[in-house]
């Protein structure tokens, strides 16, 4: 893994000089070639690479130089015994290093001057240039920090704060090296519990981290050199800017690192690529491209939260991505290689949950099996489901509350041991946690127990709980050896007993809200439940039940139909099916059930929807004669 984020710093130019690391600066101090001091200049938070002694900035008596908190450049004593150490620290290394570059002791020169100190305090302070806020100088217009004559000079005066602990074979390079004491932070995992200044991604503080009394670095031995390299591909990663893809001047593209309950979602690839090529960026990450506009969900909840998270310019982009391996139009770079990363923060060090590298055309085939696996007819039963993120897919494993306004909370806290597996099934097309299952039929059953009355499909099971119950199946019954192909949409000859059940059930459920509109409790709720998982004990008490609803239809018409209707399951369930049912129905099941259920619930919509525009168009026939 270090090897791979190696490469990646060294093949896209992100490595920094030994000893520098890029920071944002608020304001400089402008200073004439004279050293006359010319007021405070502010800037948009400039990142340069500026001089880093790593973890001793935090000591007393010590801090960076040349760009460093204004507090401490611009101290003004308030009696003649008020010292402030850092202070004293920054002005000491100007005079070591006015020697070398004598400019800087123009610099020098001006903090030796209380009274401009005074006066280049009040007007920061007047800029609103806060204590905390990163300043440096300028001299002449040039910010010192960019000054040519730096980086030799910093690379050699840097080596009187290390530490000579002997020389070992570096981990990354395997090359023999003087290794660090300690590494310099990490940053950009703050929203996933790490810390603002950083966290450690090599840590051994910890006396249960040490193997064979070996210490600190000796653990895990890295050159400065090649931890660089390493530290700038992660913050380039977490960054949500990929240094990989290629850039256009006309193209507006903004990749993210997506939240996945959690955890940063990070990839990257051995060759660079252009944004389309990427086929994790649909299903995974954030993708903008010029004023595209984001598509709907057909969930109010899910629509609030994530529509801005939808792009279908990108969903299109990967579809022709991967029907051009079989229409011949484009050739993949298939020997290209992917890496994924998810990581978090804690208690000041990263945390390295899943690590994942393949093939490209192994990841895009399994893309596409994802994709597969996941079609299901709509609510209307006339076309199939669009595509989702993933985050809004884990949104559906969750329990669920009404008026849910931390629902991204919930999702860190409820999914954060079952993400991980679920997007490495994804990845490797590998079978999905049981507990995916489980929690989709949880939720399945609490929404048709409870149905929202603003939702006029809440007597459907939920679309992505069964996209998620159809995926496990599918997978499971693969890693058996046992491919069953489960279509979109009802399939009359499907051979699961179960699965017609539920196609009976929501008939059955159907031919009441026909017969009495206006039931207060219907078959939903007083019988999904139970049917769903003993249905040899409730389908003899709904076809009881069924006569009566039969009798009080409008028209004879209609009660042929549904007695049509109901004959069409029946014929797959044989008495001797019926009689060798389980009286307990298991996981697989009982999914298959809600998926029967729903299938055919899609079905009945459609159906209904054709016979409505049949009779208005007869009528309007018949006004026109």
């Amino acid at each position: 893994m270090l090897k791979a984020l190696y490469d990646y710093g060294i093949r896209n130019g992100l490595t920094l000089p030994p000893g520098f690391v890029n920071k944002q600066i608020r304001a400089y101090i402008k200073l004439s070639s004279n050293g006359d001091y010319l007021g405070i200049e502010q800037c948009d938070n400039e990142i340069l690479p500026c001089p880093d002694i790593g973890s001793l900035a935090n000591s007393p008596d010590k801090c960076n130089l040349l760009a460093e908190k204004c507090g401490i450049i611009l101290f003004v004593p308030q009696n003649k015994n008020d010292v402030h150490a850092k202070h004293e620290f920054f002005c000491n290394f100007l005079r070591d290093s006015a020697a070398s570059i004598p400019a800087l002791g123009k610099c020098l020169t001006f903090l030796q001057t209380p009274s401009l100190v005074k006066i280049a305090a009040e007007e920061a302070s007047r800029l609103k240039i806060k204590s905390g806020d990163r300043i440096s100088f300028q001299i002449n217009g040039m910010p010192i920090i960019a000054f040519k004559e730096l980086v030799p000079w910093w690379s050699e005066y840097r080596k009187r704060f290390g530490k000579d602990s002997g020389q070992a074979r570096c981990l990354i390079t395997g090359e023999i090296t003087v290794p660090m004491t300690t590494v310099p932070p990490v940053t950009g995992l703050q929203v996933v519990g790490g810390h603002a200044r950083g966290d450690a991604l090599i840590c051994f503080d910890k006396s249960a981290f040490c193997s064979y009394g070996l210490k600190q670095a000796a653990n895990a031995p890295v050159s400065e050199e090649a931890f660089a390299a390493v530290k700038a591909a992660m913050d380039d990663l977490l960054a949500g800017s990929p240094a990989m893809y290629k850039r256009y001047k006309n193209r507006s593209f903004n990749p993210t690192a997506p939240i996945f309950a959690g955890m940063r979602f990070v990839h990257w690839y051995d060759e660079p690529l252009v944004p389309k090529e990427d086929i994790l960026l649909p299903d995974f990450c954030g993708y903008e491209e010029d004023a595209e506009d984001d598509a709907e969900f057909e969930d109010s909840t899910t629509n609030a939260l994530y529509a801005q998270q939808e792009s279908a310019h990108a969903k299109a982009a990967a579809d022709s991505l991967v029907k051009s391996v079989q229409s011949g139009e484009k050739t993949l770079p298939l020997q290209n290689r992917y890496h994924i990363m998810l990581v978090s923060g804690a208690n000041g060090r990263v945390m390295v949950r899943r690590y994942e590298q393949g093939t490209y055309d192994s990841l895009q085939k399994h893309l596409d099996q994802w994709n597969s696996d996941l079609k299901l007819c709509d609510n209307f039963g006339t076309g199939i489901l669009r595509s989702r993120k993933l985050t809004a897919r884990l949104i559906g494993l969750l329990s669920r509350h009404k008026n849910d306004s931390k629902v991204l909370e919930r999702l860190k806290k409820e999914l954060s041991g079952l993400t991980p597996a679920v997007v490495m099934s994804i990845i490797n097309g590998s079978p999905l946690p049981d507990a995916v299952a489980s929690r989709a039929l949880s939720n399945i059953r609490s929404r048709m127990l409870d149905p929202d009355e603003n939702d006029s499909f809440s007597f459907i099971p939920d679309a992505i709980c069964c996209q998620w119950l159809k995926v496990w199946l599918l997978r499971k019954s693969r890693a058996r050896n046992e491919e069953v192909y489960l279509m979109p949409y009802y399939d009359p000859s499907f051979p699961n007993a179960a699965y017609h059940c539920g196609a009976l059930v929501a008939i059955y459920a159907d031919l009441q809200r026909a017969s009495m509109p206006s039931v207060n409790a219907g078959i939903v709720q007083r019988y999904y439940a139970s049917a769903s998982r003993t249905p040899k004990l409730v389908l003899g008490q709904l076809e009881r039940m069924s006569q009566y609803y039969l009798a009080k239809l409008d028209s004879r018409q209609l009660a042929q139909l549904y007695q049509h209707r109901l004959n069409e399951p029946y014929c797959y369930l044989t008495k001797d099916v019926i009689e060798n049912m389980p009286a307990c129905l298991s996981l697989e099941e009982q999914s298959y059930f809600a998926i029967g259920y729903r299938q055919m619930s899609a079905r009945l919509a459609a159906e209904s929807t054709a016979t409505k525009k049949n009779d208005n168009t007869k009528v309007t026939e018949q006004e026109e004669k």
